[in-house]
């Protein structure tokens, strides 16, 4: 009775014609530049540590700024666009991504890269929730918003894929300022076409704008996000500001249930199926991103490819995750998604363990670690991201979707941060500097991996072979490690999504 009512229900809702597609393609465009965002600087790293000699703590921040401003700002940016129009907060977005952009390029320090890293999370703020609720709003229709979402995460990991290749090619030609300036003709046609082809949507019956809440809900994501990052860099010692954004939350939480029009309706999360695909989501992009954090790191400094050759490396592992996240749709359609997500999940389990148990020496096996990696969490997450929009009404979609994005800044930052915060602090561990090192240079060496191959090129000789020996042996043994709690992070992500997600299709 429920499958008959449901497909009655689908039939009777409207079908988004050639110009809803043509929007689809028109926003992905920033979904583009966000997802190259991510990753372009994993392969930029060791350039930009060569050049401006950040500290291992500047370095995490210069790849985690802009998705620890992101996430603390999407609930608010995802509620303003329901309140004043998704299409003008994209636009506003657009604008002020594309001017901080090209701040970027001119980073004389560390410190300056990361606060326009920073700037950039706050535009991008406005650019990523107003993507996913404008697809609820422009296929109403749940068959065609099933493919349009999972169009939408085959883009995200598309662009995961370019930024490795596209940064690899710029940095092997030209400075590494200059993958900062592949958002302005991303933007530039998006601020075109957007306009003429990207309908206006809006809560037809917006709340008052809350002032108090939008000031909690930023005070409690940001020094949760900041404060597990100093954990898994400096101990316990940095568990302070998870405490306070945990007391920040609950505040956050308590004003929501009290208030007459909340800005994020907490009653979302009573419902099983949008809580749990937002925590296999959260955990899936943790294994993702901490995967490409140590593999981009390996593959250039240890197994000596070039920027660029480590990207194309990567490909088929993005590539698989489109052609996921497009064969599971029909998949979906039949078979319950407490199934269908936890069996998608087994292939990145399995990607894990290739190089948990193999080690990360060989190039072919991180390249199928990656494929099997990519291939799962790419189904996974189009179904989980389709329940999200699927769970949420139509006037909160804006809400709904920064509510999702969140999990997905978060399991950014939570990817460089946790698992890398752990490699590092086993790279240190392990780390044997061989006698004859100068303490200057061994300092350098013991900070990050690319400080050692650094400190190996100044010495060259026997000393120098010897250093770049132990800090490959030292990184790699840090990689093991790694990649069993990555598995344990898709195991706990499997069952999440088997024990809540329901016997829906």
């Amino acid at each position: 009775m429920t499958t008959h009512t449901t497909a009655i229900e689908t039939q009777a809702e409207p079908r988004a014609g050639w110009r809803g597609w043509t929007a689809l393609a028109v926003l992905m465009l920033p979904v583009l530049l966000v997802s190259v965002d991510n990753t372009i600087l994993n392969f930029a790293l060791p350039a930009i540590s060569r050049d401006l000699e950040p500290s291992s703590a500047e370095q995490l921040w210069i790849i985690d700024a802009y998705s620890l401003v992101l996430a603390g700002l999407l609930v608010t940016m995802g509620s303003f666009g329901d309140r004043v129009g998704r299409r003008r907060i994209l636009l506003i977005g657009a604008v002020g991504f594309t001017l901080v952009s090209v701040l970027a390029v001119f980073a004389p320090t560390a410190g300056w890269l990361i606060a326009a890293r920073a700037a950039m999370g706050l535009f991008g703020a406005c650019l990523m929730p107003s993507t996913m609720s404008l697809l609820r709003s422009i296929f109403p229709n749940r068959d065609q918003r099933r493919v349009a979402v999972a169009i939408w995460a085959g883009m995200f990991s598309a662009g995961a894929a370019l930024g490795p290749i596209a940064g690899g090619f710029l940095i092997e030609h030209l400075p590494w300022q200059s993958v900062f300036l592949l958002a302005v003709p991303v933007l530039v046609v998006l601020l075109v076409l957007a306009p003429v082809f990207v309908p206006e949507s809006r809560d037809p019956h917006p709340a008052p704008v809350d002032v108090v809440s939008i000031a909690l809900s930023m005070l409690a994501l940001g020094p949760i996000a900041f404060g597990i990052k100093e954990i898994a860099v400096h101990g316990w010692a940095g568990a302070l500001p998870v405490v306070i954004g945990v007391v920040f939350a609950w505040l956050f939480v308590r004003r929501q249930l009290r208030a007459s029009a909340p800005m994020l309706d907490m009653a979302l999360f009573r419902r099983w199926g949008f809580t749990g695909s937002l925590l296999v989501n959260l955990f899936s992009v943790i294994a993702l991103v901490g995967f490409l954090y140590f593999a981009s790191q390996h593959l250039q400094l240890i197994v000596g490819l070039s920027p660029m050759a480590a990207g194309i490396a990567l490909v088929p592992g993005m590539l698989l995750s489109i052609a996921g996240g497009l064969a599971v749709t029909p998949i979906a359609r039949r078979h319950s998604a407490a199934v269908v997500v936890p069996a998608c999940l087994t292939l990145a389990l399995a990607g894990y363990l290739v190089v948990a148990f193999s080690g990360a020496h060989d190039l072919w096996l991180i390249v199928i670690a990656f494929t099997l990696l990519g291939a799962g969490v790419g189904a996974a997450e189009t179904v989980s991201g389709e329940l999200i929009l699927a769970n949420a009404p139509a006037a909160k979609a804006g809400a709904a979707s920064a509510v999702s994005e969140t999990a997905y800044e978060l399991g950014a930052v939570l990817g460089t941060s946790i698992l890398g915060g752990i490699l590092t602090a086993g790279y240190r561990s392990t780390l044997a500097v061989p006698a004859g090192v100068p303490d200057d240079l061994a300092a350098h060496a013991r900070e990050t991996l690319a400080g050692a191959m650094n400190a190996a090129d100044t010495l060259g000789g026997e000393v120098g072979r010897a250093l770049r020996d132990a800090a490959a042996a030292a990184f790699d043994g840090g990689v093991a490690l790694t990649a069993f709690i990555g598995a344990g992070l898709v195991v706990l992500s499997g069952v999440i999504a088997a024990t809540t997600l329901g016997r829906r299709r």
